[in-house]
């Protein structure tokens, strides 16, 4: 069997994703968490064969759990499922060593398939996405990602500077760096067009 948790914050999805997992003879789900630090302390307890995760969720992002459980160097493979088709957030899935991603709307029978794959040790990517991922790199580096986020969430330099212990110059610096490499105008326009891209 393989043994499956799940991670999505909207409650009729991961009904839906677990009742759709349950009809196949060789996947158990062992059980299902609504944000990303829940999903962290099942994951330990449980230790599934592949974590089946949204992006966006309260606490820890789908790709920081990625993240976390590439860096515990923990057993466990990672399949995205998420509404967004951008192409940067493949790329940091995968540097995060993501083994599948897939979108939403993507045909039921696909997923059951991609957990076989991925627990073979395959990857389970969609093919449209996998090609634009390579074709436009993320300019930005983690700290004008950090830095950008918090700026569009409408924190002012002065604030974000608190947070992440730098200096009032230094943020200033990394926002004029993100501004810059983007080729926008402003702090607003960068937060926009890196959330289109999927860089943040």
């Amino acid at each position: 069997m393989i043994r499956v948790l799940l991670a999505e914050d909207q409650a009729m999805l991961r009904g839906a994703l677990a009742a759709l997992l349950a009809l196949e003879p060789d996947v158990e789900v062992l059980g299902s968490a609504p944000d990303g630090e829940s999903a962290w302390r099942e994951l330990q307890r449980l230790k599934p064969d592949v974590l089946i995760s949204d992006i966006e969720m309260p606490g820890l992002t789908g790709l920081e759990l990625a993240q976390r459980i590439q860096r515990h160097e923990l057993p466990i493979k990672v399949i995205i499922v998420t509404t967004f088709a951008r192409s940067g957030y493949l790329r940091r899935a995968l540097e995060a060593g993501v083994s599948g991603y897939l979108l939403k709307d993507a045909p039921a029978e696909q997923l059951a398939e991609a957990v076989r794959s991925v627990h073979r040790g395959g990857r389970a990517i969609d093919p449209q996405l996998a090609l634009e991922a390579w074709s436009e790199g993320d300019p930005l580096n983690d700290r004008e990602r950090q830095v950008l986020r918090l700026a569009g969430e409408g924190q002012s330099a002065g604030q974000i500077a608190a947070q992440l212990n730098l200096s009032h110059g230094t943020v200033r610096n990394y926002l004029s760096e993100a501004i810059g490499k983007l080729g926008v105008g402003n702090r607003i326009e960068a937060y926009r067009l890196a959330r289109q891209k999927g860089w943040l």
